[in-house]
């Protein structure tokens, strides 16, 4: 199997293949942590960390690794990285982790990590694995990003609330009061339903948008005018 240009990874990665729009993997952690913009910034680089560790590794050891083991193995490997995300946001993240809680170490059995670790790390050499699992990881974060942002907007009338949780004090005054100081907030919005609504938008958006793009492709097709030669072919009784 040819690997793919670095341009089609990242189109696969970002947008094409999306793997929150398009393959719907990882909606679990998706749905119950997006209700701020903190949040999802810190699951995923979490999780974009681990997606391009694993990749990386599992593509190194590809040649070694047997037919028979190399799913036991990836997961091995997965749960390595994750363990070490895990202990990194204990260290220097401790409330945002608290916040996250389980979902830092469900990371593991997050089918997108495990799926590119089979379908792409085994196949392909090192640099364009480690590529495709950051261009993975950053299309799943780009979505938990913006569910997240509109959650908050929505749920809480504000934006980048307890951002110092991930980058400290320097981002304590960083709350945007976006719906104004009076809003009462939308509970909806803010429980897992809301994520629900938000994430089937996105996936509605990004179809209407290839469906519009796909009718321009086709409406730049050029017709030839004019007379045609046609040519018949076999006995003609």
């Amino acid at each position: 199997m040819a690997t793919p240009s670095y341009s089609e990874i990242t189109h696969n990665g970002l947008w094409k293949n999306n793997a929150a729009l398009v393959q719907l993997l990882g909606l679990c952690p998706l749905l119950a942590v997006t209700g701020s913009v903190v949040n999802a910034i810190g699951l995923g680089l979490a999780t974009t960390a681990v997606l391009a560790c694993s990749n990386l590794a599992v593509s190194l050891v590809r040649h070694q690794m047997p037919e028979t083991v190399r799913l036991p193995a990836s997961v091995m490997i997965i749960a390595t990285f994750v363990t070490c995300a895990e202990l990194l946001m204990k260290a220097f993240t401790y409330e945002l982790y608290l916040v996250l809680g389980i979902f830092i170490p469900l990371i593991v059995t997050n089918c997108a990590i495990l799926g590119r670790a089979d379908a792409f790390a085994s196949k392909n050499p090192v640099l364009p694995s480690l590529v495709d699992g950051l261009m993975m990881g950053a299309g799943f974060s780009a979505v938990l990003i913006v569910i997240g942002a509109v959650r908050e907007v929505i749920g809480r009338g504000t934006l980048f609330s307890d951002m110092d949780l991930l980058l400290g004090p320097v981002a304590a005054n960083w709350t945007l009061p976006v719906l104004g100081q009076d809003y009462s907030g939308f509970l909806v919005a803010v429980l897992p339903p809301g994520a629900f609504l938000v994430a089937g938008l996105l996936i509605a958006a990004k179809n209407a948008i290839d469906a519009g793009v796909e009718r321009r492709r086709n409406a730049d097709v050029s017709v030839v005018s004019g007379s045609k030669r046609v040519r018949t072919t076999g006995k003609i009784q």
